[in-house]
């Protein structure tokens, strides 16, 4: 090519490069291919991304339902039955699943696993343009569980209160909790693939809680109210005023038989008649010390009726019997393990008339007339009172005294505000032992791994009394904690992480503690709000709190303590409103359970 023809081309392809119109056109046809194929793979990985997730969302699913029963099934049962579980999740027909395994590795101490693989290819829309190569996008995803690698602790707080006897409730519970193929502690027994994965403790409660005879002598038993004299009389000085056959009685003045101080029953004849400033004592008179096997109210004897016994065992002993609680709410249903005895005071004692004539007035108690002639003297005997003690009779102080072995195992609230914590049990933190007419007789067990006897004391309980939820909570911790006497649960293996659960089944709302009483109508403040903070207590030492209310014919209102004690998400508090939902219940605390031990 010339000079000329050189310069001419250069002419033209500056002119070309100048013309904008030629350059649009050129640009998009260049840039158009790459553009579409880019937007057809974001498009495209969209949809591999979307059924991915679909499909990692089954196999988690999948993986979490087959590790419950995974140790009793062959290693075709795992692999069919996950199978069926994924199928039925994953439901993308786009991108089917072509290739699934699932891997089961037994607890070897660190835990077992199952591994679940998955994997498809998707058919691409706009990827395919490029190349056969990229007609088909892989999916592959997998999902492993793991558990046993957590070891669980369980408290079973179980309501023994008197209303559990009606509409099946108890019976349905002792099924629910302590069948031995369907109960509660056999699913979760199920658990415990190594010694030590699985411990349960039962805690019985109503107003108080047993915690057995044989602690009769340990150190964290406080027995100040066990031994104590009815406030009532303490708290007011004792304010005796006792009219009887038109003779009337003070404290000093009852004695061998005088009247009973403390009757106030308003039918029979005679009776005694109280005019003492505290109208009501809220007990009779016994026979002997009330919490005894054989004690009668003096009302019922056939023969000195009302009258403090003259002679025997317990002669001139006041006896006070059951208290009613009209003046203490939470002395209800409460014996006082001892009488006063009475001791003549010379001191005090009055002369009424002297010389031959000499007579008692008519109108004056414990009056008796010695010797004769001028010498004749009338005395009116004063009687000092000794609660559990007889300063010049050993036997007679023995008699008004019973022992501490003659206690029945059940404790009540410890001092607040240590009902509200697990400190240590001395000192002030020690708990009142407690004479209680409706005692349960189904004990606390502790943290044992022993089925067939946690079966069987469930089984052996028996419904009685009032209901204080908050004392059996106290207690299912205590059962949890492994540093503080008494039922400290074992030591933990610092290679293992652990989780505390309290199970809490009540069917009423509170209605006594150690210091209130409340109607079965409606909240009882006074003992929820104790027992609220308790729950905040327990849940801040990093426990969890299932709550179960049973609540039949819609007997009272949805229990807001359980709920606020409960912890928090959905499925932590439960109402029932059929003894018969007692076991789905239970069974929905076990399969929340089993969440809550897998580690992905």
């Amino acid at each position: 090519m010339g000079p000329l023809s050189i310069k001419r081309f250069a002419s033209l392809a500056n002119g070309f490069r100048k013309d904008a119109r030629g350059n649009v056109a050129i640009i998009f046809t260049l840039v158009a291919i790459p553009l579409v194929a880019l937007v057809g793979a974001a498009v495209d990985y969209t949809r591999v991304s979307s059924a991915r997730t679909a499909m990692q969302s089954a196999l988690d699913s999948a993986a979490l339902m087959i590790s419950k029963d995974a140790a009793t099934m062959s290693d075709s049962e795992i692999t069919t039955r996950a199978r069926q579980y994924v199928n039925s999740l994953y439901t993308n027909t786009e991108t089917p699943i072509q290739t699934f395994s699932a891997v089961y590795t037994p607890n070897n101490g660190s835990g077992a696993t199952i591994l679940l693989n998955a994997g498809g290819n998707m058919p691409t829309y706009f990827m395919k343009i490029v190349g056969t190569n990229f007609s088909t996008l892989p999916i592959n995803t997998a999902s492993t569980t793991k558990w046993g690698s957590s070891r669980m602790r369980v408290a079973l707080v179980l309501d023994n209160t008197g209303s559990m006897d009606q509409n099946g409730k108890m019976t349905a519970l002792k099924k629910a909790a302590a069948n031995a193929t369907t109960g509660l502690i056999k699913k979760l027994s199920a658990f415990n693939t190594n010694e030590g994965d699985v411990y349960i403790s039962v805690v019985p409660f109503a107003k108080d809680v047993n915690v057995g005879t044989s602690n009769v002598g340990a150190s964290w038993l406080n027995w100040s109210e066990w031994e104590a004299a009815p406030r009532i009389l303490t708290d007011n000085s004792y304010p005796i005023k006792v009219k009887y056959n038109n003779i009337t009685y003070e404290w000093a003045d009852i004695g061998p038989g005088a009247p009973c101080p403390f009757d106030t029953k308003s039918n029979g004849n005679p009776r005694p008649s109280q005019q003492s400033s505290v109208s009501k004592f809220s007990f009779a008179c016994m026979d002997r010390p009330g919490s005894l096997s054989g004690a009668t109210d003096l009302s019922n004897n056939s023969t000195d009726r009302y009258l403090i016994p003259s002679s025997g065992t317990y002669e001139g002993m006041i006896c006070p019997g059951i208290d009613g609680g009209a003046n203490y709410p939470g002395k209800t249903g409460v014996y006082y393990n001892g009488c006063y005895t009475s001791v003549v005071d010379p001191d005090a004692s009055i002369v009424l008339a002297t010389g031959s004539n000499a007579q008692c007035p008519s109108n004056k108690p414990n009056c008796s007339c010695t010797g004769t002639g001028s010498s004749r003297k009338c005395v009116q005997a004063k009687y000092k009172h000794y609660w559990r003690d007889h300063p010049s009779d050993t036997t007679k102080a023995a008699a008004a005294a019973p022992a501490h072995s003659t206690w029945t195992g059940c404790v009540n609230d410890r001092d607040q505000d240590a009902d509200t914590t697990n400190a240590v049990m001395s000192g002030s933190g020690r708990i009142y032992p407690e004479q209680w007419k409706d005692c349960l007789s189904a004990t606390i067990t502790p943290m044992s791994n022993q089925w067939a006897t946690l079966n069987s004391k469930v089984n052996a309980m028996n419904p009685s009394g009032n209901t204080n939820q908050a004392i059996g909570l106290f207690w299912g911790w205590q059962t949890l904690n492994t540093a503080n006497d008494p039922f400290k649960a074992p030591s933990k293996d610092p290679n293992w992480v652990y989780q505390d659960y309290i199970v809490i089944l009540s069917d009423g709302l509170n209605t006594q503690n150690r210091w209130y009483t409340c109607p079965n109508a409606g909240p009882c403040p006074t003992i929820d709000g104790r027992e609220k903070t308790l729950c905040d207590n327990i849940k801040a030492d990093k426990i969890t709190i299932f709550t179960i209310q049973v609540n039949i014919n819609s007997k009272d209102p949805e229990s807001q303590v359980l709920k606020d004690c409960a912890s928090s998400g959905s499925g932590y508090f439960q109402l029932i409103t059929s003894a018969n939902d007692t076991a789905t219940a239970f069974d929905n605390v076990l399969n929340k359970i089993a969440k809550l031990r897998i580690a992905q």
